[in-house]
């Protein structure tokens, strides 16, 4: 009997080890099956092409629909393109601007259309903001949208699944005049921001249609114009 025991017993442990290593292998299996196939998401652009001395204006557009005329009127003058990302909701309150932005040959993008928190919404919600805001553009304008600038610079990854299922390259910046921050800088400090430091071959300039910064505009421009360099589209330098 005592025999019989212990094969009884070396079998139960054959059974138990066994059965750990078989699901050792399949959690392995999984874990690294799961790496190998899950796609890389497309990071966002934070810098144009570095190859030649050009850099880009971006105006994020929600509001200041007093201003965005006036700010035409600077790049008109100083012979500049910018890239322009507007909301939908701003797109259907004041068409007339977007298509005076566009009469101009400024490039204009996507922000979505309520300009939500990107990182609180799904994938199908993000998706939901950037096709209804390309419907309202497409309209007003004629022309394929395909640069994306999320509202607050959120960038997780519900955020660049929903810009990439559609076939946009997602767009943030490289210098940030922090013309948004209240109460308001100097016109001063938004100059010095976006012109020293920060100022290389590719770099994306993000700022807002905002009082200090149309005071900021012409000499933004003036200043990095005297450096060397060139003011190109976003879709022309990434």
């Amino acid at each position: 009997m005592r025999v019989i025991f212990l094969r009884k017993r070396y079998v139960f442990s054959g059974i138990i080890i066994f059965i750990i290593l078989l699901l050792s292998g399949i959690f392995l299996f999984n874990f690294w099956g799961t790496r190998e196939t899950t796609p890389t998401l497309v990071e966002p652009i934070y810098q144009g092409k570095t190859d030649e001395p050009h850099v880009s204006l971006t105006i994020n557009v929600d509001w200041g629909e007093d201003i965005i005329p006036k700010m035409l009127e600077v790049l008109e003058a100083k012979n500049v393109q910018a890239t322009f990302f507007i909301t939908g909701r701003f797109a259907e309150k004041f068409p007339e601007i977007v298509r005076q932005i566009d009469a101009q040959g400024q490039e204009i993008g996507n922000h979505g259309y309520s300009h939500p928190h990107p990182d609180r919404l799904t994938v199908q919600q993000n998706m939901e903001e950037i096709k209804k805001t390309e419907e309202i553009l497409r309209k007003l304008i004629n022309k394929e949208i395909f640069l994306f600038a999320p509202p607050y610079g959120e960038r997780g990854p519900n955020c660049l699944k929903a810009a990439e299922n559609l076939g946009y390259k997602t767009i943030l910046w490289t210098a940030d005049t922090i013309d948004w921050q209240e109460p308001p800088p100097s016109v001063d400090t938004l100059v010095k921001r976006v012109t020293e430091k920060k100022l290389t071959n590719g770099t994306i300039i993000l700022m807002h249609p905002k009082p200090h910064t149309l005071e900021a505009l012409p000499i933004i421009i003036d200043v990095i114009r005297a450096k060397g360099y060139e003011f190109k589209k976003v879709s022309e330098i990434i």
